[in-house]
């Protein structure tokens, strides 16, 4: 459970989202998505002055120890404004990796610095097959020893550390990799959104330290961290790309009415209406179901990783059609939506193989 009350946790999201409405505008957004690192550091260096950063750290780590209701709500704010940051990839996975792990030092080491945003620390879970589970790892570890390639690393190329799943005999296991290492190679992955920083990276022979404690089950416990944001940026996007879409009905005039006021409208409103409010109710359910330790936690995950994906999608396509197509040009930002919404429709899993598992856990369960 949180340490974190109901009324500090409004205030850490309210101060996030006046951060990024003064220094993340649609411009600012545009300029430091075209950079070549993706993201503003100075920015990013504001984020972790506020303990933003720190949410998941244990308090003995320089950290918040809060948990994924706090860090679910930040996502929503982060998801409304386009926030490109390796947020996730750090402040969660890679974060949830090292706290979930049994290795005191590389936590000592490692947590304080990331909670304080001096360290981007990006995980490299899968390969060029995408499903992130074990089955999909293609790094090999021959002591500490590395080869193979993992692939779809966002911000790679901005790491100071890199944390990697390999193969280990019959298991996976963990390990912390500096991307300046001999037999590091990152090649460029091109993406649809162009917030996006993919890299495939090829690792031949390269020199790691293995992080104690850091198996597959911690792996994908991290990862369900990580949909549990996601999900809340999904979701909180989803509600911003509704809220721009019904403002546009009520300014947008034909013979003489806004638009909104047409029937057939109201109910394309109605029902995205109903898809926002459903993948809002399911995010912030798994991450109070995460943080209680409840039974069905893991189902949840699930249910939460194809209901904010799918309504993403679909709120943002309509969104487009509602706004007459204008917005599959670049220069509407709701066509950034649009792609941010598809992209992260594949990110840590995609909707069909969440919605087998969530059948799966369900068959269990009955």
């Amino acid at each position: 459970m949180s340490a974190i009350s109901p009324e500090d946790r409004a205030a850490m999201r309210e101060s996030f989202a006046r951060l990024l409405a003064s220094d993340h505008t649609e411009a600012r957004m545009r300029a430091t998505t075209a950079s070549p690192a993706g993201f503003d550091r100075s920015l990013w260096g504001k984020v972790g002055e506020m303990g933003l950063l720190a949410v998941l750290v244990a308090e003995e780590n320089g950290g918040l120890g809060a948990g994924m209701r706090e860090m679910g709500e930040l996502f929503e704010e982060a998801g409304k404004a386009l926030y490109t940051a390796p947020l996730l990839e750090s402040a969660v996975i890679a974060t949830s990796l090292l706290a979930l792990s049994a290795d005191a030092e590389a936590r000592a080491r490692l947590l304080s610095a990331m909670a304080a945003g001096e360290t981007i620390a990006i995980p490299a879970l899968t390969g060029d097959s995408g499903t992130w589970d074990a089955a999909g790892v293609a790094v090999e570890a021959a002591g500490d020893l590395l080869s193979g390639h993992a692939a779809y690393v966002n911000h790679a190329a901005s790491a100071d550390v890199l944390l990697v799943a390999a193969r280990e005999g019959a298991g996976v296991a963990l390990y912390e990799v500096a991307p300046a290492t001999d037999g590091v190679t990152l090649t460029p992955q091109p993406a649809n959104d162009p917030s996006l920083r993919l890299s495939r990276i090829n690792f031949e022979g390269a020199a790691a330290r293995r992080i104690e404690g850091a198996d597959a089950a911690v792996i994908r416990a991290a990862l369900d961290r990580g949909r549990v944001a996601q999900a809340g940026e999904q979701a909180g996007g989803s509600r911003h790309v509704l809220d721009m879409t019904v403002a546009y009905m009520l300014g947008r005039y034909q013979f003489g009415r806004p638009i909104g006021s047409y029937q057939a409208l109201k109910h394309m409103a109605a029902d995205l209406l109903v898809e926002v409010e459903s993948a809002l109710s399911a995010a912030r359910h798994a991450a109070a179901a995460m943080d209680d330790g409840s039974a069905d936690a893991v189902q949840l995950v699930s249910l939460a990783g194809f209901a904010c994906a799918d309504a993403y999608v679909e709120v943002t396509a309509q969104a487009i059609q509602m706004h007459g197509g204008i917005a599959y040009t670049t220069e509407y930002p709701l066509h950034l939506y649009w792609r941010r919404a598809r992209s992260l429709a594949q990110m840590l899993g995609s909707s069909g193989a969440f919605c087998e598992q969530y059948l799966g856990e369900w068959e269990k369960a009955a």
